[in-house]
């Protein structure tokens, strides 16, 4: 996949993630700059908000390599009131983790030219039988069973 439609794949998912939201009664807000690891802002009822990153994965990315997520050095320390939401096309599989979660559970290169990079691998893989699949280690935070979100832990977050 070309640079290009991997760029226009993570906003066309950014878009359709945000539409669920939307459709599950969420208010949601798109920030007109993408600065700061914010690609919607979701406000509860009396007013406390959520600040979400979503990264998406697409159907043509490796074998192995579905649920693998990076994101860079643009996350050096945990965030209050900011989640990561992880989708996976060819799992059609979506985890919701805060920033604290994510950074007890990702790996952090600590040298080289990547070093403070974060990433975390949300698949497991069987080569005997070429699949890939959740890694049940992460379903804690997953909210979707083949594609239908369960947007509840949202609804927590925001103390609803």
């Amino acid at each position: 996949m070309s640079f290009r439609n991997s760029a226009s794949f993570g906003k066309r998912i950014e878009y359709w993630v945000i539409g669920l939201l939307l459709k599950d009664g969420f208010d949601v807000f798109v920030p007109l700059v993408d600065d700061d690891g914010i690609d919607a802002i979701i406000r509860g009822r009396a007013g406390q908000k959520i600040d979400l990153q979503i990264k998406a994965r697409s159907g043509q990315v490796k074998f192995g390599s579905s649920a693998l997520f990076g994101v860079g050095q643009s996350h050096p320390k945990e965030r209050d009131g900011y989640y990561f939401l992880f989708y996976s096309e060819r799992l059609d599989e979506m985890w919701l983790m805060s920033s604290a979660d994510f950074i007890k559970n990702c790996v952090t290169t600590s040298s080289g030219k990547n070093a403070g990079h974060r990433s975390i691998w949300m698949n497991g893989r069987s080569k005997v039988r070429n699949q890939e699949y959740p890694n049940p280690r992460f379903d804690t935070w997953r909210i979707s069973m083949q594609g239908q979100p369960d947007f509840s832990r949202l609804r927590q977050a925001l103390g609803e």
